[in-house]
Parts: C-alpha cells; structure tokens; sequence
C-alpha cells in the first residue's frame, strides 16, 4: 500500500479576480504538490495577481483558496505567518533605517523578545551574507543587496512557502545568477514568477503558464517554457491593407 499523498502546496479552485469590468484571473483550478512552482506569461497576462492571491495579499472575486493547508481568505493571520512574499520592487518592502532593524521588524508580533529577535536577525543576515551591512541605511543598499534583504527580511519569520514577484527584474546578469543560486538552496516551498525564464527553468519543478487570466500550460519546465517561447517568438502576422 502507498503512503498518504502528499498535501498540496496550493489548491485553487474557480479562482477568478476581477477589477471593475476587467477579468484579471479567469476562472483557475490548479492543484500543485510540488515545491517549485513557476509561473509565467506575457505583460497583463494575470500571473503577479494570481501570485498575491496565492499569498493572500488579495482575496479572489470567487472561487477557493488554499495554499499551505491556510485558507488566506478566511485566516490571514494564519497565512501571514505560514506564506512569505518578496516583491519585485524590494523599496516596497524595506521600512527601517538599517539593515539589521529592517530584519528584525518582521519578528515584531513574534513573541520573541529583543534579544531573540536580534539573534534571529543577525543568523538571517549572515545566511545571505549580509552581515557586514548590519548598520548600513537600508535604501543605499545596491539592488542585488536590496533583493537579499527583503529575502532574509521574509525568511526570518520561517514561512513555509515564500513566492518572489520577479526576483531578477532589477539585477544585472551577475546579481541574477547570485539571485539564481541563492533561491536554489532554500529548503521552503517556492513559487517564481517571472519572465526570466532561465531562472524559472532552473529552479522549477513545475510550470504553470497565464494568458489573458486564463491557465493555458501546466507541466514540465522544459515544455512549458519551450512552447511558450516558440509563441513569443512566431512572426507576427499583420493584415494588408
């Protein structure tokens, strides 16, 4: 007999969003167990809105969400505490003056004491190699720097699953390899969305691809991304006068 299966890491079902008059999520049922999800797609395709209904940073216009054994609509206590989110733009999520402060801001409602927290803090900073920058002003940081912060910033808390919004978007090619290599060791689930398809190649293990809001590929990396890359790069036909 086989063992228990696995729980998923997310189950949307029906999930649609809207906005006014405008669909941004149309309709998804995904069930995922794997814990390195890829999303992709075009500008406007709906993949960052679905990121943050995932992370329960919004919640769907119908339909239901579960991400993490958390229902972020009903408990977001609860998934404040269990989903980690980076933004792509890292300025969104930097609040105190300095490195070392910023880290320990998000173990304020912890229990933790100030003691406990700083000795939290300062095993994130070195895990990312960020303690030498402890007392540095946290918005003169450069954008790779920047991009560790808000990673250990999140990681501190011991999320089980965290999702980064375009993690690569700001950084050179360098920073995006070290980004890319730093985001391979981490033990939490992970969700990537990103158009950086290298780095969703190579951290993933599963693929989901967003077009107009609607979930049009799921599967293996290497098929997701090859289909979509043939689409994006099929000649545009244009009607003659």
């Amino acid at each position: 007999m086989g063992g228990a299966a696995p729980e998923p890491v997310v189950d949307l079902a029906g999930v649609s969003v809207t906005f006014g008059e405008r669909t941004v999520v149309d309709d998804v049922t995904v069930t995922v167990t794997e814990r390195r999800l890829g999303i992709i797609g075009a500008n406007g395709s709906g993949k960052s809105t679905l990121a943050r209904v995932i992370g329960g940073l919004i919640a769907p216009t119908t339909g239901r969400v579960r991400v993490v054994s958390v229902d972020p609509v009903r408990d977001g206590r609860a998934a404040r505490a269990r989903i980690g989110f980076c933004f792509a733009d890292p300025d969104a999520q930097i609040v105190m003056p300095t490195v070392r402060e910023d880290v320990e801001f998000s173990l304020r409602r912890s229990g933790l004491d100030k003691a406990e927290r700083t000795a939290r803090a300062t095993a994130a900073l070195d895990r990312f190699g960020l303690a030498h920058l402890a007392d540095a002003p946290a918005h003169r940081l450069s954008s790779g720097e920047k991009q560790l912060l808000a990673l250990a910033a999140t990681l501190v808390r011991s999320p089980a699953l965290v999702i980064c919004d375009e993690p690569t978007t700001l950084l050179d090619l360098r920073n995006s390899r070290e980004m890319t290599a730093v985001l391979d060791t981490l033990d939490e689930s992970l969700i990537v969305v990103s158009h950086d398809l290298d780095l969703v190649g190579a951290l993933c293990e599963r693929v989901l691809r967003l077009d107009d809001g609607k979930l049009t590929d799921d599967g293996p990396p290497e098929q997701v991304i090859a289909r979509y890359r043939a689409d994006m790069t099929a000649p545009i036909r244009t009607e003659r006068p």
